[in-house]
């Protein structure tokens, strides 16, 4: 795994680590929870992207 994928995984899991928080308030907010969301799918994009260009070696 290379550097940036490796940060990518990592961003991956903080963004859903505060979308779990965000669901766990008491009233959570829709919106935050949206923002969330699309920033967790749009790293997953990026990661399936990089893995489909070939490595240099």
């Amino acid at each position: 795994m290379n550097w940036r994928a490796f940060r990518l995984h990592e961003m991956h899991k903080r963004i859903d680590e505060a979308l779990r928080a965000e669901q766990r308030h008491t009233v959570p907010n829709p919106f935050e929870i949206m923002r969330l969301k699309k920033l967790k799918l749009a790293l997953k994009d990026r990661l399936a992207a990089l893995a489909r260009t070939p490595r240099r070696v």
